[in-house]
């Protein structure tokens, strides 16, 4: 808050020792009329002369005035004036253009000049003392906690140009060679643009200087970026942080800090405060919140005490002030006064702002506490003094949000590629502590650990389980136990979130999301036969094709037996010739549809229409015959099909021929064992009461059963992936059953879900968790590679046990005509 206040100490005789009554004047901007430090000043000149103390026999009278804001022309006009009544001293303004200007005129008539407002100028100021800390020293104390929290880059944001001059120090020498800085002037309109540079730079440090007015419109812009997690960490240069709304960042981790200049706490400042509530109506406008007052109003109130002890010093240990009427035409100093300054500037008292101590006008030895928003409160961390520097005293301030210097127990269980035992590097070679350990878990909590900051020792859990509840016993086992009872301080692996884990433990967010799969062994292709040229027509077709051949056969026979067309004279040179042949016998029959049917010709031809016409019906049965044989026939010699028995959840419920199961004490057998769906829970019941048990202990006995066949296992589907990917002999059967995610579990309650949970987010974003999937899935060097034969263009080439039936079909023709032919020689000798 701006303000401007001019003090004046006079009197009403001129040329004569220091009177019983000391008038005391004081000058404010108009648009701070009945603000908390002119309600503070005039607190404190009334308790002075409440206290029988001080300024015995003396008494302080105030007179104030109001001038237009930055008008130096009637500031001056208003000292003027008073200082022709012989002044004793002059307290502010608060302005810095009108501060400057008085504190030359208080130069040149050597007139004590009291301040308490920031002060951008680093020089020697013969007349004036300021009670706020100098700029210089706190720029110091800004670069001490940077150094602390060891930052490497940081982002300055200011309102006005004194705020640049005021932080300049900052960037002209940082506190670490190493450190970045990024410097921007803010206000209420470009708020969300300048965080949005900030966000994007990922820079998370930030030194914010603005107005108290300011600071809700500065709240809600890094609310609506998101930048209230415990990445970000605040400072802010305002001494009045406790009166800040800082309601929507309590319980996020989000490190907000700030220098506290009057500390509510001390028996001084809660005596002043309680007198302050019953001097009405002054308290009720002093006091901003119950039992704390600004920095401000405490400042002008320390400053009338300061000056009113050196008087007294003076008055006690000096030679006798004179008061002659000064003028600012003749610019005579006051001769007293500088020996005024002096005892004012060697004045040891203990204020509502601590300790107040002087050198060369600049207060030094303060003591600022250093404030730190912790889960739900605002609490004193540390401190930070002129001489002792920074003290921080709760070693863990700076660990709620990014924890440092903390080992976490770390429980997991053997599953591969979560976590597994390292193979050593050479023979011999021991491996102690997290090298033990690698994995795709062991990966992630490496990463999470450097971004939250804890350190962690990995443990494997005694009973090798993830965690199941025992419904007779009522009891959990494995991590999940662990947890409960206050074991590990986060477990770690292959755990699936589920309704029952998550009543009794907290989960992250997932890591993975996932779902239950069946495994399965990939079933043989038939296996190759001598005869295989006759698969692409299926049995039944065959014989309709042999009942076709005969039927149609006869058919001809008859018919040409009818038919006159089809009788000819065997000898046509004798025309009386009786007898008359027939070319369609019974044998011809048979050799003219057998003929046809094998696309040749046969050297008959039918005649009559009757005949014709059952030769064009066989020649088009035959053309779709033959054509479907032979297109199917190239697919049935060059493609193994593969033939799988079950292709879901449902074929697996409803056969009894291939057994199934799950791995025992997990998620999988408690969503089949909790599931209301009727198929999944035939399938328990199964699974339940199959003798010998199908539940195994862990994934490699799962697999190992169904490599031997006749077994299907159900397991989730990133494992299933893993060992799909790296044995072609197994495959996933149907989709996935249900939809779930694997998580990093802490006990209830935990203060390290929420960080964990935000760095989890933050490596999706990043990519972090995809490249360490596809490091510990796919690029592995094991993975099996498979033949995509739908992308396969070449036709694999034919065997003797795909068509060494047509050879054994043509020897055994040829054994048939040499056998007919012996019989018909045999029959001719006779």
């Amino acid at each position: 808050m701006r303000f401007m206040l001019l003090l004046l100490v006079y009197v009403t005789t001129p040329s004569t020792v220091l009177p019983r009554v000391i008038r005391v004047g004081a000058i404010f901007t108009e648009d701070l009329k009945d603000s908390p430090t002119e309600l503070a000043f005039k607190y404190a000149v009334y308790k002075i002369n409440q206290d029988p103390y001080i300024l015995t026999n003396r008494t302080l009278v105030y007179d104030i005035q109001y001038v237009p804001k930055d008008d130096s022309f009637r500031t001056t006009n208003k000292i003027c004036t008073q200082v022709g009544y012989g002044v004793q001293a002059i307290f502010g303004p608060n302005d810095l253009i009108l501060g400057s200007h008085v504190q030359s005129l208080c130069d040149a008539l050597d007139i004590p000049h009291l301040e308490a407002r920031i002060d951008i100028d680093h020089g020697y100021k013969e007349s004036s003392l300021n009670l706020h800390p100098s700029q210089e020293l706190m720029n110091i104390a800004y670069k001490d906690l940077m150094m602390f929290l060891n930052w490497t880059r940081a982002a300055i944001l200011y309102e006005d140009e004194y705020g640049l001059i005021r932080l300049q120090d900052l960037v002209r020498s940082p506190p670490a060679k190493n450190l970045e800085v990024y410097i921007r002037q803010t206000k209420p309109s470009n708020y969300r643009t300048v965080l949005r540079e900030i966000k994007k730079k990922e820079i998370f440090n930030i030194i914010v200087d603005t107005s108290l007015e300011n600071i809700a419109d500065f709240f809600r812009a890094i609310l609506q970026l998101q930048m209230n997690n415990h990445l970000y960490h605040y400072t802010f240069t305002s001494f009045d942080i406790e009166a800040m709304d800082l309601e929507d960042f309590k319980y996020n981790q989000v490190n907000i800090t700030a220098f506290r200049f009057v500390d509510a706490g001390t028996e001084r400042v809660k005596s002043v405060l309680k007198e302050m509530e019953n001097f009405h109506p002054i308290g009720s406008s002093i006091i901003t919140k119950p039992g704390m007052i600004s920095t401000e109003p405490a400042m002008m109130f320390d400053s009338v005490y300061v000056f009113t002890k050196g008087l007294e010093m003076a008055l006690v240990e000096g030679p006798e002030l004179q008061i002659r009427n000064l003028s600012c035409e003749d610019e005579l100093p006051w001769k007293e006064g500088s020996t005024l300054i002096n005892f004012i500037n060697s004045v040891q008292i203990d204020g509502l702002t601590g300790p107040i101590r002087f050198k060369e006008g600049k207060r030094h030895e303060f003591k600022l506490d250093i404030l730190k928003l912790k889960r739900d409160v605002l609490e004193k961390v540390g401190e930070w003094s002129s001489l002792t520097r920074l003290n921080i005293t709760d070693k863990y301030a700076f660990s709620e949000g990014r924890p440092s210097n903390i080992t976490l127990r770390v429980l997991s269980r053997i599953e591969e590629p979560f976590v597994m035992f390292k193979k050593p590097s050479a023979e011999g070679e021991v491996l102690y502590g997290n090298n033990r350990f690698e994995g795709f878990c062991v990966d992630l909590l490496e990463q999470i650990a450097n971004q939250v900051g804890f350190k962690y020792y990995i443990e494997l859990v005694p009973d090798n389980n993830y965690g199941a509840l025992n419904l007779t016993t009522g009891k959990w086992n494995g991590l999940v136990r662990e947890l409960m009872e206050g074991n590990a301080d986060i477990a770690v692996g292959a755990m699936t979130i589920n309704f029952a884990r998550e009543s009794v433990i907290d989960f992250t967010k997932p890591f993975m999301n996932l779902g239950i799969s069946i495994l399965f062994k990939i079933p043989s292709g038939k296996p190759t036969r001598l005869f295989s040229f006759m698969n692409p027509l299926a049995i039944e077709i065959w014989l309709y094709v042999l009942a076709a051949y005969v039927l149609v056969s006869l058919t001809l026979f008859v018919m040409a037996r009818f038919s006159p067309y089809e009788w000819n004279n065997p000898h046509p040179c004798v025309v009386d010739n009786d007898v008359m042949e027939n070319q369609f016998s019974i044998n011809n029959s048979f050799w003219f549809i057998t003929g046809t049917f094998l696309r040749q010709g046969s050297g008959l031809n039918p005649k009559a229409a009757s005949t014709r016409i059952v030769g064009a019906i066989w020649w088009f049965f035959t053309l779709i015959i033959i054509s479907s044989y032979t297109a199917n026939l190239a697919a049935f010699l060059t493609v193994d099909k593969m033939i799988t028995p079950i292709e879901n959840a449902e074929d697996l419920a409803r056969q009894k021929e291939i057994s199934y199961g799950t791995l025992s004490g997990g998620s999988t057998m408690t969503f089949f064992r909790d599931s209301k769906i009727k198929t999944y829970q035939k399938m328990w019941s199964y699974m339940e009461y199959k003798k010998p048990s199908v539940f195994v202990n862990n994934y490699v006995e799962g697999v190992a059963r169904v490599k031997k066949g006749n077994f299907a296992f159900l397991m989730e589907s990133t494992m299933l992936d893993y060992v799909v990917q790296r044995d072609c002999n197994l495959t996933q059967i149907g989709g996935l059953l249900d939809s779930k995610g694997y998580g990093i579990a802490t006990p209830k309650g935990s203060k390290w879900r929420d960080p964990i949970s935000l760095a989890i987010l933050e490596l999706q974003e990043k990519g972090t968790i995809q490249m360490l999937y596809n490091k510990w899935w796919k690029n592995t060097g094991d993975v099996c590679t498979r033949q995509d034969k739908s992308k396969d263009s070449k036709a694999h080439p034919l065997s003797v046990q795909n068509i060494g039936g047509v050879f054994v079909v043509l020897l055994c023709g040829l054994a048939l005509a040499i056998m007919v032919t012996s019989s018909f020689s045999d029959v001719t000798n006779l």
